[in-house]
């Protein structure tokens, strides 16, 4: 938890899919009552502070409307993204399955970041399934944790002619 909330900290926004985008905030938008909920364990606060008060993209063609921080991205979100990538600051982080396999389809994806868990679970949607395209990868940095979890970070290859 202590990794994911210094990775959101360090963005400038985050963007979501609905799918996520109603996931994230049914677990982790603080209560009317400004009260974390008692489920909640002392060392998650942290992250649910972050994730609370971040700013938030939610690409929908279905939601009418968000809140939580957030603003509703329609439209052609490629080029929507596109313009969240020219503002200044330190970038988008992108949560989901399949809104990140769009935006790694369009090219849009500076950095893949993979935690992998030391658990085989057998079912669940596969990451990135039905990528149109290989899409080449340098490793950029690694951490292991004493979980036996491995945050692994790549950047695309850039192919030059």
């Amino acid at each position: 938890m202590r990794y994911w909330t210094a990775e959101m900290e360090r963005a400038d926004a985050l963007l979501f899919g609905r799918v996520t985008y109603e996931m994230m905030e049914s677990a982790w938008r603080k209560p009317a009552t400004d009260t974390w909920p008692d489920w909640m364990d002392e060392w998650q606060i942290p992250f649910a502070e972050t994730i609370d008060r971040a700013k938030k993209y939610v690409v929908s063609s279905t939601l009418s409307a968000v809140d939580w921080n957030a603003e509703l991205v329609r439209g052609d979100f490629g080029q929507a993204v596109q313009r969240l990538k020219q503002e200044s600051g330190e970038g988008l982080w992108v949560g989901g399955v399949t809104l990140p396999l769009a935006l790694a389809d369009l090219g849009l994806i500076d950095e893949y970041e993979f935690l992998v868990q030391p658990v085989l679970a057998g079912h669940g949607p596969t990451l990135l399934a039905g990528l149109r395209e290989r899409i080449q990868l340098e490793p950029v940095d690694r951490r292991e944790f004493r979980s036996g979890a491995v945050a692994l970070r790549y950047r695309p290859t850039r192919v030059t002619a």
